[in-house]
């Protein structure tokens, strides 16, 4: 196994933290907060299903569990998205 060059950054995106209001994902040295009142897909979901998403070069990312697909546009401006989906 070969390791990547010293000083190359190899995690672009995870999850920060979680509070009971919503979550932070960390993307390409910004922070974005996910709030459950917008999202209310990740409200009830476990640990294991939240932790469990991709993400892209591009901002794109998709919890497959959930069938939640999110980017940076939703994210910095959820109100422009309203929800479509029944819950």
């Amino acid at each position: 196994m070969k390791s990547v060059q010293n000083g190359m950054n190899t995690l672009t995106t995870e999850i920060t933290n979680i509070s009971q209001h919503g979550f932070w994902i960390y993307y390409s040295g910004k922070e974005y907060f996910v709030a459950f009142s917008d999202f209310p897909w990740f409200k009830d979901c476990t640990l294991s299903t939240l932790f469990n998403f991709d993400a892209d070069k591009f901002g794109n990312f998709h919890w497959n569990d959930l069938d939640v697909d999110l980017n940076i546009e939703i994210l910095e401006n959820p109100e422009k998205y309203p929800l479509i989906a029944n819950q």
